[in-house]
């Protein structure tokens, strides 16, 4: 399966979700492929902790292959690579977990027959080797959006079955963002129903992702003076609201993520030894290894 992440913004948790998702799906016994697709800010390494690439790598990376440069891009073995100390051994019975990292400096670039040709090279044999292949795209109504977008729509991989996670914040500017960049006149479903994509099978494969969603109900918050409980109440029906009528609220929930200040200050991976130490909150933890599990079942992931 493609999973692909987007956002209209950035600072929306996109990457270190994406990242943790995936991590899991590795220690479930998964293969899992991650490509670095934020072209403008290659950086996903960092979250895998990975020093040699973390800012990119200086040729020979995505940038480098989809503007044929280099045969094929590299490919690091997070396992092996890693500097973290909970993942320099690879656990018993999990999968492969590798990056493709994109090329440090190199930016977006334009569009053409041939390098769409080599996205859906790229994207058909990594799909053949892997069960799951992550992609965290540049934030916006990037070229690399609308480049798998094109992608996907050519024989080869119209047939495989692709997701689109679109992450955005609580906020108002970003439920309105959110919106603008799967519904907008240059959206996503305008982009790919452009370059072929069936518009309803299009927006089946897409689901909206609250981050940083404080509970009102719940510790702290709900430990702050009355007045503010009160306002926190009235900002999130308000919200709620807003999103239905953009139509980003979806009717059906995957699953709920803790708001968690190991990923808040850190954005890294959140392994059993964070969550066993207390480092991290094991319902965190817990709530990460659920969704990951559902992303790819036809039943939960269901109809909106």
């Amino acid at each position: 399966m493609l999973l692909f992440s987007a956002s209209d913004k950035g600072g929306t948790g996109r990457s270190v979700t994406s990242a943790n998702l995936a991590y899991r799906r590795a220690l479930s016994g998964d293969d899992v492929c991650y490509l670095d697709f934020d072209f403008g800010s290659p950086t996903a390494a960092a979250v895998f902790d990975v020093p040699r690439v973390v800012r990119g790598v200086t040729s020979g990376g995505l940038h480098s292959y989809l503007q044929g440069d280099v045969p094929e891009p590299m490919l690091v073995d997070v396992w092996a690579d890693t500097e973290h100390e909970a993942l320099r051994t690879r656990p018993l019975g999990s999968g492969r977990m590798v990056l493709l990292p994109g090329d440090s400096g190199g930016g977006e670039f334009a569009l053409g027959h041939d390098t769409v040709g080599r996205c859906v090279s790229l994207l058909q044999r990594l799909e053949e080797e892997y069960d799951l292949v992550m992609v965290d795209l540049s934030a916006g109504r990037s070229y690399a959006v609308d480049m798998v977008l094109a992608a996907t729509a050519q024989p080869g991989l119209a047939e495989l079955t692709s997701r689109w996670l679109v992450f955005h914040r609580w906020t108002r500017q970003h439920v309105i963002a959110a919106s603008g960049l799967v519904y907008g006149d240059r959206g996503i479903l305008a982009a790919g129903v452009g370059h072929g994509h069936d518009g309803d099978e299009l927006r089946e494969a897409i689901r909206f992702v609250r981050a940083a969603v404080p509970d009102p109900e719940a510790v702290p918050w709900n430990q702050v003076p009355a007045a503010q409980v009160s306002w926190m109440r009235k900002c999130d029906e308000q919200l709620m609201d807003l999103a239905a009528r953009l139509d980003a609220a979806d009717s059906r929930r995957l699953g709920t993520v803790p708001l968690e200040p190991v990923l808040q200050w850190r954005e890294v991976l959140i392994t059993d030894e964070d969550a066993d130490s207390g480092v991290a909150n094991t319902a965190t933890r817990d709530a990460l290894v659920e969704l990951a599990g559902k992303l790819t079942l036809d039943e939960e992931w269901g109809e909106r």
